[in-house]
């Protein structure tokens, strides 16, 4: 094993943010912890075994960790050692002013320095939407401390890339990344009317009645958080300033691409092709889900990801 850093979990008193009381639901037994990273301290939820297999999930954007809190019990019991934090920037995280600071590379070594700080050679890492592009880019770049990759309704960068030069379709679906380069004012238009915008957006691109009240309640107050949605639209300008290249095409690490078939942003198509990047690749469709199938569906999307990536360590069975 690695030697333990000496920047790794600490007491969640060293957040940037103090913790409110009911940050975690009382339905989730699990824990905020505070994990420094060379870059950032992060805010993170972990429950199960800790001797358990790591499981890393990583959210998307306009969420935070609570994006996965319907998966955690289920993962948990299942014997996980799971660990959900807010990325960068995002809700009790902290969040770095400069835009540089939201690359593609320094979002991704959060999380080798996440696997480091909980000291293990290696986790299983699932991640939606912004989280799987993190993901995604830790299989190119830190293969070797990735056991298993799940990927969720975002594609492979190098297939991503190709649909947005080649396809106009693609294009006019992903025209909210270019609306989110203007300075200000995406941030002034989506929290107008107590944002107003943010959660019809989320209520019209899902199935009714995904998100409820007390949902919604939670991530206006994530986005309240002084300096939060720069931060997360900054992930977008980071993007499209740097337009970085992965420094290969396949991904070797044994992959399970979750795909929500309704998704009105991306194309279906991009699952497949995702899917033949990947040396030991395969599939999963849910025809009826929406782009957010973890919420729409998050038992099936905790089954799958246990089917995928054995919760058992290395040695348990022995």
């Amino acid at each position: 094993m690695r030697e333990m850093p000496q920047s790794g979990p600490v007491d969640a008193a060293a957040l940037p943010e103090s913790v409110p009381d009911d940050e975690i639901p009382e339905s989730i037994p699990a824990e905020s912890k505070a994990i420094e990273t060379s870059g950032a301290t992060l805010h993170a939820v972990e429950a199960g075994p800790e001797d358990g297999k790591l499981l890393v999930l990583l959210h998307g954007f306009p969420e935070f960790w609570y994006g996965w809190h319907e998966a955690v019990v289920p993962l948990a019991n299942a014997g996980y050692r799971v660990v959900v934090p807010d990325q960068r920037g995002y809700n009790l995280s902290a969040k770095p002013s400069a835009v540089r600071d939201y690359r593609i590379g320094e979002l991704s070594r959060d999380v080798v320095d996440l696997i480091d700080a909980y000291d293990r050679e290696t986790a299983a890492v699932a991640g939606h939407d912004w989280g799987a592009a993190v993901a995604w880019w830790l299989a190119l770049h830190h293969e070797d401390r990735l056991s298993e990759l799940v990927a969720v309704n975002v594609p492979h960068p190098t297939v991503f890339e190709e649909a947005l030069r080649g396809s106009w379709d693609q294009r006019l679906k992903s025209w909210y990344m270019l609306a989110f380069q203007l300075p200000k004012l995406p941030e002034a238009v989506a929290s107008a009317g107590n944002w107003r915008l943010a959660t019809n957006a989320l209520r019209d691109t899902s199935a009714p009645g995904t998100f409820t009240d007390e949902d919604l309640r939670r991530y206006r107050r994530a986005w309240n958080r002084d300096g939060a949605f720069e931060a997360m639209v900054n992930w977008y300008r980071a993007i499209v300033r740097d337009r970085p290249e992965p420094i290969k095409r396949e991904v070797a690490v044994p992959t399970l691409v979750i795909w929500g078939a309704q998704d009105q942003f991306l194309a279906r198509r991009l699952a497949n092709e995702s899917v033949d990047r990947c040396a030991d690749g395969r599939l999963l469709a849910i025809e009826e889900a929406s782009h957010w199938v973890v919420h729409e569906h998050p038992h099936r999307v905790a089954e799958a990801i246990a089917d995928h990536a054995d919760p058992l360590p290395p040695g348990a069975r022995e």
